[in-house]
C-alpha cells in the first residue's frame, strides 16, 4: 500500500491536513463545516497545530519522523527521526526502511498548548520492541 507516490505525493499531505482540521473542528464543535474557515479563531488555532507523524514497521518498531528525506532512490522511504534518547539529540538520525516493511503510519495534530505529556512510545531507538505477555505488539 505505502510507495514513494504516498509519502511524496499528495497522500501524505492530505493525511496531515486532514488530522488539522479534525483536531481544529474538535477545538470548536460549535462551527459548522462552512463556517470553520471563516472564523479567525478557527484557522488560527489550526495554523498552529503541530502534526506529527508515526511509522510502524512489521518488526514491531516504530519512528517518529521529523522530515521525509529527498533522496534519488524511490524503492524504500528515507527519513530523518524524531530522536528520543538524549544520546540522539546530538545530530541528525536518518533512517531508510524498505516500503514493504511498513504496516501504519498514523498522523495527528496537537496545540502546542494540548500537548500531552504522555506521548506515544517510539520503539525504534531499542535494540528490540518491548514485548508484552503475549509476545510483540500489534501491528
Amino acid at each position: 500500500m505505502f510507495n514513494y507516490d504516498w509519502f511524496h505525493g499528495a497522500a501524505f499531505e492530505e493525511q496531515r491536513n486532514e488530522a488539522r482540521q479534525r483536531c481544529a473542528r474538535e477545538h470548536f464543535p460549535d462551527l459548522g463545516h462552512d463556517k470553520a474557515e471563516e472564523n479567525d479563531d478557527f484557522v488560527r488555532f489550526r495554523d498552529e497545530l503541530e502534526v506529527r507523524a508515526l511509522v510502524y514497521l512489521r518488526d514491531g518498531f516504530s519512528y517518529e519522523v521529523k522530515e521525509i528525506a529527498n533522496v534519488s532512490s524511490r524503492s524504500h522511504l528515507t527519513f530523518e527521526c524524531e530522536p528520543v534518547d538524549d544520546q540522539y539529540k546530538v545530530g541528525a538520525f536518518v533512517v531508510t526502511v524498505p516500503f514493504d516493511e511498513l504496516v501504519r503510519v498514523e498522523v495527528f495534530a496537537v496545540h502546542p498548548s494540548e500537548k500531552p505529556s504522555d506521548l506515544p512510545q517510539i520503539t525504534g531507538f531499542r535494540s528490540h520492541p518491548e514485548r508484552g505477555e503475549h509476545g510483540p505488539p500489534p501491528v
